[in-house]
Order: C-alpha cells, then structure tokens, then sequence
C-alpha cells in the first residue's frame, strides 16, 4: 500500500531504471540465479505501473567492483539521466549492487531527492526525499561499505597471515620455479640459471646495471623473459630488465611481501609507491634458494643508490670509458665534495676537466675550483706505476686469468643456446615425420616450423663460431706473450695505449683511496694528495696548463731583446734580427700557424702592447734634432740638409723608416758655401779624407 501511495503519476510517465551489476566476472560465470533475480525486478516495475518499453536495463558494468564509480560507466550514466529528470525510479536487487562508496551513494540520494526519482530495492520502495526513507537508505548505504570492509578485512588477514609464515604463494620472477611440492626452487632449466648467475657475476665485476648491460650486447648474450603463460623466451637484455632483477630480493633466497603499496587516485587509477625496507609487510631472508646471497643482494643495492646520486659526499663512482683517470676518486680540497667530471674536444683530442660547481648550482656563488685533468692524471699515473711495478706479475696474470674465465662463460652459455636450439629443431623434425604425409596443409606448417628451428639453430652456432674466433683474437699467442712480456715493467702496461681506460681505474681503486686536490692559482700549480688503501699520504705539485692567452704571449725574453735593440734600430730591421736568431713570435703556438715569423707591424704591437720607449723618444733623448731644428741651427734649407746627410756631412738617425732626427756633429760644424767653386762632392771626400787621417 505505501508504495502504491509513493508511486504517482509523473514518476509513472518518466523511465525505470534497473541497474543490474555483479562485482567480478567469476560471479557473472557462476551465480546465474543471482543475476535472475536482479532482471525480475522488472516485473516489481510493472505491476507498480510502468509499461514493459519504459524500463531501462544497465548491464554494463557487470564485473566491476563497487567499491568506487570512477571505473563504472553504468553507474556514471544512470546518475546523469537521474539528474536530468529522466527517471521516476531506480531498482537494484539492494543497496550494495549500486554502490560500495558511501560517497556515492550519499551523492545518488541526493540527486534523486532534487529530482524527485523513487528507489526500489527488494525490501520496498524508498523516497529520498522523506526524511524517513532518506534516513534507511542511509543506514543501508552505510551498512553495505562495512560489509565491503569486513570482506576485504578478512581476505586481507588470512594473506597476510599466509605470508608472514611464508607460505602465501607470489609470482615468482624469471629463473624460480613452484616444484611439484609447492616449494620455491631454482629454474631447472640449466640455461636460464646459468645465464642468470652470469647477470650477476659480471654486475659485480663492472658494478653498474647500464655497463652489465652493454657487457650482455657485446657478447651477443640473451637475458630469459618469462611470459604470461609460463614460456620462457631469450631477449635481448635492457636496462629495466636489469634492474628489476637486481633490486628484487627473491634472487637472493629472501621470501617478501609488501614492498609497494597501491592507491587509486579520484580518477580511479591505479598508483604504486615503493616502501621503504622496514616496512615491508613480510621479509624472511633465506626462505629459498637463490642466486647470490642476502648480503651481496644488499651491496648492489648500495652500489645501485652510489651510482644514481652524483653529489654525495661519499661517492666513489664505478669506473667509466672517458680518459679522467680520477673519476670518482677525486675531492676538492676547499669544500670536501667529489669533484664532476668534464669532457672537452680540444685539438682534435678529449681532454678531462675536473670542476666543483655545487656553490654555483645550489646557491649561486663562484665554483670552487676548476682543475685541467691531463697534468694532474699524469702525476697519478707516474706515481702508481713506480708503486705497483714489484705487484705487477701477479696483477697482470691476475687480469689474463680474469679475461680468460669471462670468455669461457660467454662460450659456455652460447653452447647453452645451440643445445636449446637443437632439442626444439629435434621436436619439430619429429612432430613433422608423425604428419600424415596426406595431409599436406598440416604437413607443409610443420615442415616451416622445422625449417624456422633449423634456421635459429645455425645462427646460433654461427654465432658462437664468430665470437669464439674473436676471444681467440684477443687472447692469442701474441698478445699473451705480450702480456706477460708487460709484467716485468709495469710502466708499459699502464701507457700501453691498448689497456682501456676502465681497466687503468680498476687498477687505480685497488690502490688509491682518494685524491685531494688544492689549486694554487697564483703560482699556476695544482697540489695532489694521494692517500692509499694503507693510509699513506704523498704529495704532488703539477704545473697548471697555459691557457690559450698564456700559450700565444710573447716571451719575455723576446721582450727584453726588442727592447734594447730599439736603441740602434727601427721595427723592419729588428724584426729581421730576430727572424735570423730563430726567434719566433707567440702566434706560433697556434695550430696550423708553426710557421708564422716576425713582422714590422709584430714589433710595433709589442713596443705598444708592453709599454716600452719608442725610439723617436729615444734619439730625442741624446740630443737628436728634426729636420727643421737642424736646418736652423745651420742656417741652411731643409733640401740642403737632404743634401748634406745624403753625402754624409751630417748624420740621419732613422726612428720609423720614413722619417729621420738628424745629429750635429760637435766638432768640424759643416758651412753653408756655394756649390759652384766648392762641390758638395768635394767637399764630402776631403771630410772623409781629415777624418780617417785624424
């Protein structure tokens, strides 16, 4: 009778919505008579009055949960048609098939109050907009989110009862197995341990994920992948694949759980976020057998976070390709930090530059220092070589018997590729051979499947073919002879430019603890100390390089050179001078300009550029006249002075090879007499003759 009474006439003329909604696909599957129940709503819907065309179906949403509507675009559309006035009612079997979020609900209810939408579910129809009603819906909107949580709650315990015991059974990544007894054991699959415990030797021999690698990709080795039904499948190796499997600790016998946590968002995705160690949920260390040990599964860990933060304090880096040789090794001798290492292409050569710029970066002050890496890199090198050369017939076997067991791994996983390759040709040779040769579409798909194999299997062992002939290149006779010819001097090991400059770093490391460096920029060295494994402490002075400005400045000698020869000479002649002494000017020392030689206009820039006296200053100073004072102290014309110092009666003092200063002689004054009875001539040899008679 009440809900006869709540039903009017314009709830009858809008639609009746029945949203039908089952929260995984497993109860879609298997509880059919729920979903029966759910469509009979239809006939509550009818014989309260709607006609059969006006009830809506929504269906949509079948196997999503309720716990939230940002994933159900059923839930989405019925709450848009219920705003805009469109349905009189609402059925669901009961409050928990429209929604688990109070939120949601509470939001329905609302809307359906503004609208005027009635609410049916198996136990009576509801108005949102009576307090009454409102007030039951509410308690069963409430009661519903409890039972999602007393669900979850149960389910949650049981696991993580399960897995605080170990016994909760997880995905287990690539290279573990479930045996027939549910324990954890290693891939029987000789390949894939194999080729994992190589991942991890060669991690801890290059200690880096990127360097492990470009180590699989120069070998032409494949990493295992395991699939979503279970096939295992050899790729090349990445980047993420490596470290996945190097920060997962199940590879080092430890059963966890818990280490991420998930959220969803408003939008209703899903969020991970790593925990830290201590909290995960479950940790039991040697749970299983794995594949290195728990503490050397904690060292990568630790080598992984030193090689991802270039700025602490502690770092000491791995060992890289580029030719700084204290990569990593090197602090600044103001502020404490490692110093960052920069390469330059200058002169058709790389050069390493090793600058402190945190001041800089993080508050804007000058850099602390900024050191030329080839000097500094010398003196280390020098050093270590007269250190290590009584060690240096155990290192170098050391190193030979180090490249040898790395080839006889790689040799031994390829050999693992060709048996795999083999066993699948041999497979699909028998699967051919039992066809019915009738039967030629079958037979002809099979014949192209063992053609495939037999073809991945000759790769295979053209591919081992290859990379044996090239270990065997590198470690011939010659090169062994090499070798050990090496080991009586280490100094040609350490400057034979063969030896990589990784391997120089790993025989750094073994030797060096750190190295401190002070820049003297006054005195243009840089002081080195070095502090060895031991303890010991020694110290080294290097001469800083010139710059650019420095390599091309004029000597100073030079300098001194021109400036006594401007007593005597003019630019064009002192630059002869010094061309015939094999003095070369300071552009010399540019490339490409070796051949470069004094000029008139070189010497005038030095005379301006080092402030030195001209030479016009200079004659003046001894008492030298111009043209006009001379030709009035004799009381002639300046073109019979022309005359006079062209014949010698007076003496020209060149000061920039156009213009003169002439000198007076103290004695014998030459006299103004008419050239018809006295030539000039005359009387210029008769001069001549008196001067070399006194």
């Amino acid at each position: 009778m009440n809900a006869q009474i709540k039903v009017q006439r314009h709830h009858l003329e809008r639609g009746a919505y029945l949203y039908i909604r089952q929260s995984s696909m497993r109860q879609v599957v298997e509880n059919a008579e729920s979903a029966k129940r759910q469509y009979a709503l239809r006939g509550r819907a009818v014989a309260l009055g709607w006609r059969d065309e006006q009830i809506i179906v929504i269906d949509n949403d079948q196997g999503e949960s309720g716990a939230s509507a940002a994933w159900r675009e059923g839930f989405q559309r019925l709450v848009s048609d219920v705003g805009l006035g469109r349905a009189g009612i609402v059925m669901g079997l009961e409050v928990s098939r429209l929604a688990r979020n109070n939120a949601d609900w509470q939001r329905l209810l609302e809307i359906c109050a503004l609208a005027d939408t009635l609410i049916l579910d198996e136990d009576g129809v509801y108005d949102p907009a009576s307090f009454n009603d409102r007030l039951l819906l509410g308690l069963k909107g409430t009661m519903s989110e409890a039972e999602l949580h007393v669900i979850k709650a149960r389910l949650r315990g049981g696991i993580l009862n399960k897995a605080k015991r170990g016994e909760f059974r997880c995905p287990l990544p690539t290279g573990l197995v479930y045996d027939l007894s549910g324990n954890v054991a290693l891939d029987p699959d000789l390949q894939v341990r194999e080729t994992i415990a190589h991942f991890f030797e060669t991690f801890s021999r290059v200690g880096s994920a990127s360097q492990t690698v470009k180590t699989f990709r120069k070998e032409g080795l494949l990493f295992p992948s395991r699939l979503h039904n279970s096939e295992t499948v050899f790729r090349p190796l990445t980047a993420s694949t490596a470290m996945r499997v190097l920060t997962n600790p199940r590879y080092a016998g430890a059963y966890t759980y818990g280490r991420r946590q998930f959220r969803r968002t408003i939008e209703g995705k899903k969020t991970v976020r790593a925990r830290d160690d201590d909290d995960w949920l479950a940790r039991i260390p040697g749970a299983h057998p794995g594949y290195i040990s728990w503490e050397r599964h904690q060292e990568n860990l630790k080598v992984l976070k030193a090689n991802g933060h270039g700025y602490d304090a502690a770092r000491t880096s791995i060992p890289r390709e580029g030719p700084a040789l204290l990569q990593g090794r090197a602090i600044c001798g103001r502020c404490g930090g490692h110093f960052r290492v920069r390469y330059a292409a200058r002169r058709g050569r790389q050069e390493a530059w090793y600058v402190c710029d945190r001041p800089h970066n993080y508050r804007g002050e000058p850099s602390c220092q900024s050191i030329a890496g080839p000097p500094v890199d010398q003196a280390v090198g020098m050093l270590i070589a007269d250190e290590m050369t009584p060690l240096a017939v155990e290192l170098a076997l050391e190193v030979r018997r180090e490249i040898q067991a790395r080839h006889e791994e790689a040799d031994r996983l390829r050999c693992r590729a060709i048996e795999r390759a083999q066993t699948e040709a041999d497979l699909a040779q028998r699967r051919f051979m039992l066809v019915d040769p009738n039967n030629r579409l079958v037979a002809d798909t099979l014949e192209g499947e063992w053609n495939d194999k037999l073809r991945i299997l000759a790769n295979a062992r053209e591919e081992r073919q290859r990379a044996h002939e090239h270990d065997q290149f590198v470690l011939d006779d010659a090169i062994r002879k090499r070798l050990i010819a090496m080991t009586v001097d280490f100094k040609k090991l350490w400057a034979d430019p063969d030896t990589p400059n990784r391997e120089r770093k790993r025989l750094l490391a073994h030797v060096i603890e750190d190295v401190t460096l002070v820049k003297l920029q006054a005195e243009g060295t840089t002081k080195v100390h070095v502090r060895f494994k031991g303890g010991k402490i020694q110290t080294l002075t290097t001469s800083s390089p010139k710059s650019s400005a420095q390599q091309i400045k004029t000597q100073p000698g030079i300098v001194e050179l021109v400036d006594k020869l401007l007593d005597d000479h003019v630019y064009s002649e002192i630059a002869e001078l010094l061309n015939q002494q094999g003095y070369r000017p300071g552009e010399a020392a540019r490339r490409g300009r070796h051949d470069a030689r004094f000029t008139p206009k070189r010497v005038a820039y030095l005379v301006h550029e080092y402030k030195l006296r001209p030479r016009y200053d200079r004659l003046r100073e001894r008492g030298m006249l111009t043209k006009k004072e001379a030709a009035a102290r004799l009381n002639i014309h300046e073109t019979t002075l022309t005359s006079w110092v062209k014949h010698g009666l007076v003496t020209g003092h060149s000061y920039n090879g156009h213009f003169c200063l002439y000198e007076i002689p103290d004695k014998d004054v030459p006299q103004k007499q008419c050239s018809r009875w006295n030539r000039l001539v005359d009387r210029a040899a008769a001069r001549a003759q008196n001067t070399s008679a006194a």
